[in-house]
């Protein structure tokens, strides 16, 4: 019932989008959403999973784009740039579809119709691979981009906070429990963290490092302060209605606020609050790593 991931956040009429995942841009349609709703999106790494749907989500973009809406801005670690251009670009692997929409009678009717003119602007995209700070700023609106670590050094990977006038929030991607994040969601009112599976089956396994379970994700919103915690990337192991109980019964012994183990295509409401933030200390929390 999940597939790939995406989330999307809507504030103050702008849309922000955090990766791109299988299905992105039909389950946005599934929520009566175009990508051309979209003004910002961020890659946490370049796993297939959070990006393999970002050629139908640009392209769909471009081929309804008439040039009277927001250019879209991207933003991710190393390879968001090289990414973009082995799709999109003049020899990337669909110009030949958007060669034959820039130059084709059929298509230039079609773009007419939908409010654009001609000559057919080619596919632009100002998508850039960023480092740790702030990325993005606009209207009361900032996203901070922090590190993490997940699968170093084979992929960067990136978490990142959401200011809005509405409340902020910190998508942690793909990362184990560290200070890193929680540093970057002091203060927060939501932490959306990845939940792959109970804490004690990831360890039992083996596959603890480089990504988060139940008890991981609760001692960095605790420590964080966050007043509502969201897991997503939640794999099967969470998701029958006996484990989704189990994890939340285990979740709320460390974290004393509101947890949600998230849907597809629901949408949750940011409540701003606060929670008691517990000691930081590797004794308090033995599953976040200290740098």
């Amino acid at each position: 019932t999940r597939f790939g991931t995406c989330h999307i956040v809507e504030s103050g009429g702008k849309m922000f989008m955090f990766d791109c995942g299988p299905g992105t841009t039909y389950k946005m349609s599934k929520k009566g959403w175009h990508a051309l709703d979209v003004d910002v999106l961020c890659f946490s790494h370049h796993h297939f999973d959070h990006t393999a749907d970002y050629a139908a989500f640009l392209l769909t973009r471009w081929d309804h784009s008439t040039g009277n809406e927001t250019p879209l801005r991207v933003f991710g670690p190393t390879g968001t740039e090289q990414l973009t251009e082995r799709l999109i670009g003049d020899d990337g692997a669909f110009s030949t579809d958007w060669n034959a929409r820039v130059n084709h009678p059929l298509s230039h009717r079609m773009h007419k119709e939908r409010g654009g003119s001609l000559p057919r602007p080619k596919p632009t995209v100002d998508a850039r691979d960023i480092a740790p700070g702030v990325i993005y700023e606009s209207d009361g609106f900032k996203i901070t981009a922090g590190p993490t670590e997940h699968v170093q050094p084979y992929l960067d990977s990136l978490a990142y906070r959401l200011d809005t006038p509405d409340g902020s929030l910190v998508f942690t991607g793909d990362a184990q429990p560290c200070d890193l994040i929680v540093d970057l969601a002091r203060g927060a009112d939501a932490l959306v963290s990845l939940c792959g599976n109970f804490q004690s089956s990831l360890e039992e396994r083996g596959i603890a490092r480089g990504q988060t379970g139940t008890l991981g994700a609760a001692e960095m919103a605790t420590e964080a302060g966050v007043s509502q915690l969201f897991l997503v990337h939640v794999g099967p192991a969470l998701s029958t209605p006996e484990a989704e109980a189990r994890a939340l019964a285990e979740i709320a012994t460390i974290y004393p606020g509101q947890t949600t183990l998230t849907r597809e295509l629901t949408t949750y409401d940011i409540l701003p609050g606060e929670t008691t933030r517990a000691l930081r200390s590797p004794d308090t929390h033995p599953h976040i790593h200290r740098h």
